[in-house]
């Protein structure tokens, strides 16, 4: 062995001589061992165990994961050769963190192949190329076909994905090595959409769900993913959503179909639910032939925000409960031909001709489809209206229904079904529930849509605790040193803010950095239950299509502040005149709060029963010249966001029987003189309010 040639990268070829022996090893005498021939076996020539096969199994997975990784992680220019004989070579070989850094391991991998010094910009950035989108909902792939395995039905017929072909505004997602997703930060829209897909990916990161039915084979639980696949089969069959197997028809492009694997969590992050899913891949489908409507309505935080606190108010129970398989219920309102499922079995007499030739055609709503979710709203929407529900288009997601003994409300997320009543009127509900639909009892409402639910004698604490654990731990900051502020102090001085525009030395950040993929796991919690990083997250935001060092230091702030207050949210108490309560706002606007463009920003937030069930800081859409105008356009958002909320708590409260919130009025606190005086008189045209539009005094009316 002495004279081999070890090779490794670069990085690796670090070691201490006091622990490993110096060189020079060849001039030493070797060894050798004597092989004892009357030994039972020799290791190599045993037959495999069941162990020794499924890591021979992880180890092909992992290679072949390996294999799609971009170029940017496995760089040859950089590998080098040390001759080291064998016997001197490490046993292993402690690459220290420090150097990570000192490499500048955040070069983007695109000017590194264009053979570019550090920092360099194109004069004439080269376009993105127009047929690299592939997935909706502005999310990018770069690869989704497997290598191993040519599938017997074209999922996509959208082409690879080249990274050469990638611009510098592209970024991975946190994921790409496991989902192959990215995202082009110019054309990303920051939404609660956005916000709320990237939680799932966090929430799911440690521990990947599969993607394939082939990857399900070679897991450990392949047992539990097994019965879910059947389980599926079942309800597709019980519910009768195949048709019968035909000619595929002239001119008819049939849809393709995929398995999704999903498993449930509770509040302590354990998986509770194995969920298999047959889906349609509806991104092939067109508007006016295969559909028209897709909206389905479901609640959204304020909405919740305001059950949680009247179900304090009213000391009511809340009950969560999960439909199984609910898209399945949905009636189809056009014709839709799908291809034939992998394990479908076909009738002999079809077998002559090739099987890519017929083609199924679905009688009811699958998922993945358009209108999947449309249609199962409209059939959950009229069996409770059949049982005495009432719904406006104020909160269409809201069911309530009154009765002598009390009122119950259903608020609907999908197929999640929040229940608050008093526990006889939970009870008849469930009961109507199960009688129509198969239902999963969950019992009290302790984890839903990534929010955990502590339920005490004095009120009901809403946190994320276990999410911001796992944000910390995605982006390397569970071990980083705590902060108590969620930003730095901003300078006076616009060159030295750091929150500043780039210029043109700042350098972009590379497609490895996942800025857009922090940003939307910030939004999540701020849009829930952390409004204290509201103002911080909206700040950063602003520069997601070009992130620089700067920008990405401001996330790490948030991240370490998040590091030390992990245990806060929102705490929603009882007390004896809480029936007493009445809906109170506040209304501020931070002057010239980006003095880089001479824009103020707004913020208000409204109290219910003491506790924020509405709030928002975002930058004003025009320059407001002096502070008691951007205070009036605040004022005005703020009066725009109360008036909606009045006529949601009015409806609540008026079909429960309570007390309608019409006899009462709702207090905005504003803290600047001159805009409370120009409100109390309305809009008057003068010298100094003459350019401001008059919609901005529309808050004296209210």
């Amino acid at each position: 062995m002495t004279g081999d040639q070890f090779t490794a990268r670069y990085l690796d070829c670090q070691f201490n001589e006091t622990i490993f022996p110096v060189l020079g090893g060849e001039d030493k005498e070797i060894k050798r061992k004597d092989i004892a021939w009357n030994a039972t076996s020799m290791s190599f020539l045993d037959p495999r165990t069941n162990d020794s096969e499924l890591e021979v199994q992880r180890i092909i997975h992992l290679q072949n994961v390996a294999n799609r990784l971009p170029d940017a992680f496995i760089d040859t220019k950089k590998v080098t050769k040390s001759h080291i004989s064998a016997e001197n070579v490490p046993a292993r070989l402690e690459v220290p963190e420090v150097t990570l850094t000192q490499i500048k391991a955040y070069e983007s991998q695109i000017r590194r192949k264009r053979g570019r010094p550090l920092g360099s910009k194109d004069a004439n950035p080269r376009k993105r190329k127009e047929h690299i989108v592939s997935i909706n909902h502005d999310a990018k792939t770069t690869s989704n076909v497997s290598e191993d395995k040519i599938p017997e039905v074209i999922l996509s017929e959208d082409p690879k994905c080249n990274e050469q072909d990638l611009d510098d505004s592209y970024e991975m997602s946190i994921n790409y090595a496991h989902n192959s997703l990215g995202w082009y930060r110019k054309e990303i829209k920051m939404n609660d959409i956005f916000a709320y897909s990237i939680a799932v990916e966090i929430m799911n990161e440690d521990d990947n769900d599969p993607q394939t039915m082939e990857e399900c084979q070679h897991r450990n639980d392949w047992k539990s993913w097994k019965k879910a696949i059947q389980d599926e089969l079942d309800s597709l069959n019980k519910r009768e959503v195949f048709g019968p197997i035909i000619p595929t028809p002239k001119g008819v492009k049939p849809v393709g179909y995929k398995w999704v694997f999903v498993r449930k969590r509770n509040e302590q992050n354990e998986v509770v639910r194995y969920n298999a899913r047959l889906v349609a891949q509806g991104f092939t489908q067109k508007l006016g032939i295969d559909y028209t409507e897709t909206y389905s309505p479901v609640v959204d935080a304020t909405t919740l925000r305001f059950l949680i606190s009247l179900s304090v108010i009213e000391q009511l129970k809340m009950q969560l409960m999960d439909v199984v398989t609910a898209y399945l219920y949905g009636s189809l309102d056009t014709d839709i031909y799908m291809r034939i499922p992998e394990g479908l079995k076909m009738h002999e007499v079809l077998k002559s001709k090739p099987r890519h030739m017929y083609s199924i055609k679905l009688k009811r709503s699958l998922y993945g489809l358009k209108q999947s979710g449309r249609m199962w709203y409209n059939r959950l929407s009229e069996y409770l209206i059949k049982k005495g529900f009432c719904h406006n288009q104020i909160s269409p997601c809201l069911f309530i229904k009154r009765t002598e003994s009390g009122f119950v409300i259903i608020a609907v997320y999908v197929d999640d079904l929040n229940i608050i009543g008093s526990p006889e009127e939970i009870r008849q509900t469930a009961d109507y529930l199960k009688s129509e639909f198969e239902m999963k009892d969950l019992g009290t409402t302790k984890y839903c849509l990534g929010l955990q639910f502590e339920h005490t004698k004095g009120g009901i604490f809403t946190h994320q605790s276990n999410y911001i654990e796992k944000v910390l731990k995605r982006f390397h900051m569970n071990n980083a040193h705590p902060l108590s502020t969620p930003m730095v102090v901003r300078s006076l001085d616009v060159n030295k803010d750091p929150f500043r525009p780039p210029t043109h030395n700042n350098e972009i950040l590379g497609l490895e950095v996942p800025y857009l993929s922090a940003i939307g796991a910030l939004m999540y919690l701020a849009n829930n239950t952390r409004p204290d990083i509201t103002f911080s997250v909206n700040l950063l935001a602003r520069y997601s299509s070009t992130p620089t060092k700067r920008h990405w230091n401001g996330v790490k702030h948030i991240l370490r502040y998040l590091r030390g207050t992990s245990d806060m949210g929102l705490y929603f108490e009882w007390h004896e005149n809480a029936k007493a309560t009445n809906l109170v706002g506040y209304s501020d606007a931070g002057y010239l709060s980006d003095p880089h463009k001479a824009i103020s920003q707004s913020g208000y937030v409204f109290m219910y029963g003491g506790t924020a069930i509405s709030l928002r800081s975002t930058k004003q859409t025009l320059v407001a010249t002096p502070s008691n105008h951007a205070e009036l356009i605040a004022l005005y958002e703020a009066g725009r966001e109360c008036v909606w909320l009045r006529s949601l708590i009015h409806y609540v409260c008026e079909s429960c029987g309570l007390e309608p919130i019409e006899k009462s009025s709702t207090v905005i606190y504003e803290d600047n003189t001159a805009c409370i005086a120009q409100i109390k008189d309305g809009y008057i045209k003068g010298d100094r309010t003459k350019h401001i539009s008059p919609k901005f005094f529309s808050t004296h009316e209210l």
